[in-house]
């Protein structure tokens, strides 16, 4: 750099990569002005904008039970815990009886605002395990991958990952009551945060992991007693419908021959509480019963096996329980990315690291929406010519799945390395 740039402010490239807070602004701004060029809007044509092709539109309409007096957990069933429920009721009471746009501007906004806290922690974690540098470059890459630039317009799943990674943060640091009152939070949006738990209970002592235990679940089992007592019947399948489900997009519906979404039915459908326990496609050919012990089995033994006891080991845990928590479950969810790739961004901070996140994207956004959004004529089934892709897709992604098990696996076998 001359010496005339240097007396005109100029910054070098280093100096650029390194200031988060000009990562930040450009992280934001870029989102803001997609929600600017792309705004969400409903016409009598469908839903135009961002949110198109995402689950905002089936919140607005949960959120619009409401005018007719309808709470969650009380008159309506919800297959998820009770925060997302009560994030759709208070936001559309707040900005959708005026219209879908405002109600899916400020549930966007509320998203983006959860991508800025991961970002952050993808950083921050980042910076511990790897070094400040590392933790940087990281979270450049997080900022330039398409799922932190899609999922926000879509799904509630960045409200998940970032409880996570805040729980995860907090327990690196050995701040036991914030990372398991985060950890509860969590549990209480979608269930998969819990798996801080078994982290704690495999890398901090007894006693220690007993408390953060006790108070992750004791404030979900809280919640849940409360909820339970109000309307046991409207309560119960939040805690069972997915489970209840028929399988979906894996290789568990492709042995069952169900080649339909995890979607559930209507919204009227879910003022009856027995229709949450209605399956929709073929019966298992393998039992959930025998995935879930199988899948248990394999992380006990990871649990057991585990060498590396640093944080790295910490983290690579965490990763690892989520996969096999993905891997035997009986669908699959393109907004579980959101989860996923912060984790294996910092369990592989390297060149390959970041090629296989990029496969794994193409292979998920390939699946849904470009294949599954040709399936209008079908009603949202897969059909002759579209089979054979399909197949191929739901079997490269259980691949690369699988293959991020085993290196994080292999990577819990070896000793720590002083650094």
């Amino acid at each position: 750099m001359t010496r005339d740039s240097r007396e005109q402010g100029g910054l070098s490239l280093p100096g650029l990569m390194g200031d988060f807070r000009l990562l930040l602004m450009l992280f934001v701004s870029f989102r803001l002005c997609m929600l600017l060029i792309y705004p969400p809007v409903l016409t009598d044509g469908g839903e135009r904008g961002a949110t198109a092709g995402g689950d905002f539109l089936t919140y607005y309409q949960l959120g619009a039970l409401s005018e007719r007096g309808l709470l969650p957990f009380r008159d309506w069933w919800s297959e998820f815990p009770p925060v997302p429920s009560l994030l759709n009721v208070t936001l559309y009471q707040m900005a959708g009886r005026a219209s879908y746009t405002g109600f899916a501007t400020v549930y966007a906004l509320l998203m983006l605002a959860c991508e800025a806290g991961t970002l952050a922690l993808v950083r921050r974690i980042g910076a511990r395990l790897h070094g400040a540098a590392t933790g940087m470059a990281l979270a450049w890459i997080y900022a330039l991958l398409s799922t932190p630039a899609v999922m926000l317009w879509w799904t509630f799943e960045p409200l998940v990952a970032f409880t996570l990674l805040l729980a995860l943060a907090w327990l690196l640091e050995g701040r036991l009551g914030r990372s398991a009152l985060a950890a509860g939070i969590g549990a209480l949006v979608k269930f998969t945060p819990a798996v801080t738990v078994a982290a704690a209970l495999r890398f901090r002592p007894a006693r220690w992991s007993a408390r953060y235990a006790a108070i992750a679940l004791g404030m979900f089992a809280g919640v849940y007693v409360l909820l339970l007592v109000q309307n046991s019947a409207m309560t119960t399948p939040s805690l069972t419908a997915q489970a209840g489900k028929a399988s979906y997009q894996t290789i568990w519906a492709l042995l069952d021959g169900n080649y339909r979404t995890g979607n559930f039915g209507p919204i009227e459908e879910r003022l009856d509480p027995a229709n949450a326990a209605r399956a929709q496609g073929n019966p298992a050919v393998i039992p959930g019963v025998l995935r879930l012990l199988a899948a248990a089995a394999i992380g006990l033994l990871v649990f057991v096996r585990t060498r590396r006891m640093d944080e790295r080991g910490m983290v690579a845990f965490t990763a690892i329980a989520l996969l096999l928590f993905f891997l035997q479950a009986q669908g699959w969810s393109p907004q579980w990315l959101t989860q996923l790739v912060p984790l294996l961004l910092l369990c592989f901070p390297t060149r390959d690291g970041v090629l296989a996140l990029i496969v794994l994207q193409i292979v998920v956004y390939a699946e849904y929406p470009f294949l599954w959004m040709r399936t209008g004529d079908s009603g949202g089934v897969i059909t002759d010519a579209l089979m054979l892709p399909y197949a191929a897709l739901v079997l490269a992604r259980t691949a690369v799945l699988v293959a991020y098990a085993v290196a994080l696996y292999r990577r819990l076998r070896q000793q720590a390395v002083a650094l």
